[in-house]
């Protein structure tokens, strides 16, 4: 069964589970029948739905805005959008994404404390009031264009915690400074409503978020003591998603729920919110690539970045240069701008008794595009695929098409059940369509034929989007 969800994304319904490896392979299967090479990705939606229930389930006080930044893919905002999640947004061409989804100005945050002045009147044009500053210079140009914006002043937390990408170089204002940029804000006549922080992105102590949200708790009292209603806390991101983590999701919430109570306890009726993007994202995409190319060298020849060196003594035992069509120019940016590491894994069962060192490159022709500078792997042959999981987090969002490279295609599928959970009318919808569809249809009928009769019935969804377009059930009747 399939459904239409807008924006050209069709999602596979699955009656039971399958493993992601299995659905890889299908997807190779199907590329290889129809002769196609381009990579892929496969995104499991019903692993993000399950992390938005799990998010709720052990963080009840806290509010997700997903930070739109990590991934923008419509299927992935379309699905957290009628979840219920809100969003964190950056730019004005984010607003107007989650904007056309019929998200509700209310439900973002535009949390960038540096924003274009262009951007604050679109903001200000759609009613997205909620924004953070970090400096004066950002006061006085909230001033200029949208003086009735609810402000959250963003402050530094402390760096000596482990995160994967540091973000406090570049936002945040010193706690020590907060008072005289309250004040400045105060003097302009806006209005300040609470306080935000941001650990790092990919948090690897959960202790980090304790000591940061009892800063956030004197720069709150401050703002309270200068005349604000600061009424709300914004504790960022930070959060594991991927399988390989080095840190839970559980531990970090026990320090949550923990600091919370201590600091903003739940009688002062504060109102919590976090930017939750790689725990929302990053396990459920898995990236298939083809081996388009492959070069033979001496082990010794093989240099620390995986490059091919000339020495006079040169083992005899080969080493693989494999060259596969995404690279960092592509998803694997991720490695230069997140500081990812990745793992390669094999479709089948490949024998790995006999391994040999290789390194993998992408598609482009600069020699930065290396994904993988030393690993081991059965030796492999062009034509042969590649897979690599955890690739929803900061890798489609900032890829580019450099050297004409074209993206992966995108493959959506989730299991019926938690798809009909998040969408129980379009069940009830399918349900009726095939029961009444044998009298509605005659032989002989197209596809289009089927399509609009089922539609001048109205039994299949009629609404401009068609996003509960089932066109499973339209197959499954002229194929009987």
């Amino acid at each position: 069964m399939k459904t239409y969800i807008g924006n050209n994304c069709v999602v596979d319904l699955l009656p039971f589970e399958k493993a992601c490896k299995t659905l890889v392979e299908e997807k190779i299967a199907l590329h290889e029948r129809e002769g196609k090479e381009e990579a892929f990705l496969v995104g499991d939606l019903g692993d993000i739905i399950s992390k938005f229930n799990n998010w709720v389930k052990n963080l009840p006080r806290v509010e997700p805005f997903y930070a739109v930044k990590c991934n923008d893919d419509h299927a992935v905002l379309k699905v957290l959008s009628d979840l219920g999640a809100s969003f964190d947004c950056a730019s004005k061409a984010e607003i107007e994404k989650v904007l056309k989804l019929g998200v509700q100005p209310s439900r973002i945050i535009y949390a960038n404390p540096c924003k274009q002045t262009s951007y604050i009147r679109y903001a200000a044009k759609h009613h997205v009031s909620l924004m953070t500053f970090d400096n004066e210079g950002e006061l006085h140009k909230v001033k200029n264009s949208y003086p009735d914006a609810k402000l959250v002043l963003r402050i530094l937390p402390p760096n000596n915690f482990k995160v994967q990408c540091e973000l406090g170089m570049k936002f945040g204002c010193q706690p020590a400074k907060a008072r005289p940029l309250l004040e400045a804000a105060r003097n302009l006549g806006l209005d300040v409503v609470g306080v935000s922080f941001h650990v790092g992105s990919g948090c690897r102590e959960a202790r980090a978020f304790a000591v940061a949200i009892q800063q956030a708790r004197q720069v709150f009292d401050i703002g309270q003591d200068l005349g604000f209603n600061m009424n709300l806390l914004d504790i960022g991101g930070g959060f594991p998603g991927q399988r390989s983590a080095p840190i839970s999701f559980d531990e970090i919430v026990e320090v949550l729920n923990e600091a919370l109570e201590l600091h903003f306890p739940s009688h002062e009726g504060v109102r919590i919110i976090a930017e939750p993007g790689r725990y929302m994202v990053a396990s459920a995409f898995t990236l298939g690539a083809n081996v388009i190319a492959k070069r033979v060298v001496a082990r010794d020849q093989l240099g620390e970045k995986g490059e091919p060196i000339v020495l006079s003594s040169a083992s005899e035992e080969p080493a693989m240069m494999y060259y596969i069509n995404d690279g960092v120019y592509g998803s694997f940016n991720c490695l230069l701008y997140d500081h990812a590491h990745v793992e390669v894994s094999l479709p089948g069962d490949p024998e790995m008794d006999l391994t040999y060192e290789c390194s993998l490159w992408g598609p482009t022709c600069d020699g930065l595009d290396c994904i993988l500078s030393k690993t081991h792997l059965p030796e492999l042959k062009i034509g042969d695929w590649l897979y690599f999981l955890d690739m929803g987090a900061y890798t489609m969002a900032a890829a580019s098409t450099f050297n004409g490279m074209p993206p992966p295609i995108r493959y959506y599928y989730c299991l019926d059940d938690v798809w009909y959970s998040v969408y129980p009318k379009q069940q009830r919808k399918e349900k009726a369509s095939i029961r009444q569809m044998p009298k509605h249809l005659k032989s002989g009928h197209t596809l289009q034929e089927a399509t609009a009769t089922l539609e001048f019935e109205n039994l299949l969804d009629t609404s401009p989007a068609i996003d509960g377009f089932m066109f499973g059930t339209v197959f499954d009747a002229v194929e009987h």
